[in-house]
Order: C-alpha cells, then structure tokens, then sequence
C-alpha cells in the first residue's frame, strides 16, 4: 500500500535550503520514493490553514517512507532543513 509523506515547510533561510534542495531528490528516489507535489500555488478552499511551501511525496509503503525518513544520509539534510525552516511533516498510510 503507498505511503504519502506530506510536509507544509516555512522557510526561513532561502540560502541554506538550497543545499537540501539540490540534495533530496537523489535520495528520495534511491528510497523508491517520487515527488506529487513540490512547491507551487496552493489556495485554501475550507478552515484556517496558512500553507507555506507545499510537498507531497509518494513511496511504495510506509516501509520505504520510513526508511528514507531514518536513513543516515537524510538525518544529515534534516538537520540542514530544520535549520532553515519551520514546518509540519506527516506520514500517511494510502488506501
């Protein structure tokens, strides 16, 4: 079953998330997994959200997301990213 990992991203420090920017995407796909969503304009239909920057990933399960997710190499652009944004990251189970 897919596994969508979906994160609305603040970023605060344009330069430094560059870096994880240029970085991600080869190991996102190493880890099976494919972009939906990245950036672009989003418009809230209903409640009171405030979007930023807008992510959804899609990975063949919850297994590959979570591996991508505790994989070294990404601790190593998570914390560049936590550095240089604010943000919400969800895992979700598809149908």
């Amino acid at each position: 079953m897919a596994a969508y990992l979906y994160g609305n991203i603040a970023v605060t420090d344009p330069q430094a998330y560059e870096t994880y920017r240029q970085e991600v995407p080869a190991l996102i796909a190493a880890h099976g997994g494919r972009y939906l969503v990245r950036g672009g304009a989003a418009t809230v239909l209903e409640g009171q959200a405030t979007p930023q920057r807008q992510v959804i990933l899609e990975f063949p399960d919850m297994a590959h997301l979570q591996a991508f997710y505790n994989a070294p190499d990404y601790q190593r652009l998570l914390k560049i990213r936590q550095a240089a944004s604010t943000g919400t990251l969800i895992a979700i189970e598809g149908v």
